[in-house]
């Protein structure tokens, strides 16, 4: 009779086990990018107010809003010097508000990377992944806040910077490592990316598939 050929019981249990690390040097390697990613998205939301405080330590005016910005850093349009950041996070060229031109200031006073050309087709500035991110002066109107949760109540803070674009699998763990882990109440909110964020509800619940717009109260 012919002998069948075949794997023995050990030989089987020491392929399981390399299947098995394999499996779990993928799982923890994902989880080690995840991580990074939020980490990054993270950082650019601490990054902005450093901008600020840095500007306001060098010239004693708020980028964006300072009337004398021309003489400061030779900005191409100085603000009104109010003490207020007018304008949307989203704000284009041609709507030349104050939330616009802070990023030229804050370019031009070595503070920020990136162009100084208000012209530039690369002038607005970009969040780890690489989509748009900005920031708008706070306040406690629904119907102008950056973003409201169910009960109406405002994102709290002096400023609002929004980040779009954002994976629900990052938006829980960003709100886990920077708020109270509820995506639509406290500091930080989130809402669907499919429009910009001016008077949106929050999202009760988060897709890890789903793309979203983050605001951050500081």
């Amino acid at each position: 009779m012919k002998k069948q050929a075949g794997f023995t019981l050990i030989e089987l249990a020491i392929v399981l086990v390399i299947i098995g690390l394999l499996l779990g040097g993928v799982l923890k390697g994902q989880e080690l990018i995840n991580s990074a990613k939020v980490k990054n998205l993270a950082n650019d939301f601490r990054t902005i107010p450093v901008y600020i405080y840095g500007y306001q330590d060098k010239f004693k005016a708020l980028p964006g809003d300072d009337k004398n910005a021309v003489a400061h850093v030779a900005a191409s349009k100085a603000g009104n010097g109010d003490g207020a950041l007018d304008g949307k996070w989203y704000d284009v060229k041609a709507d030349n508000t104050e939330t616009y031109n802070f990023w030229q200031h804050v370019r031009l006073a070595n503070l920020a990377p990136g162009v100084t050309d208000v012209a530039s087709a690369d002038w607005r500035p970009t969040n780890a992944d690489g989509n748009p991110i900005g920031i708008m002066a706070g306040t406690n109107d629904a119907a102008k806040t950056a973003m409201k949760d169910a009960s109406g109540n405002a994102i709290k803070g002096s400023y609002v910077i929004c980040s779009k674009g954002i994976l629900g699998k990052y938006v829980t763990q960003l709100d886990v490592t920077m708020d109270d882990s509820v995506s639509n109440t406290g500091s930080m909110m989130a809402t669907l990316s499919s429009a910009d964020a001016i008077g949106s509800t929050a999202a009760v619940a988060i897709d890890p598939a789903a793309s979203y717009t983050v605001c951050y109260g500081i």
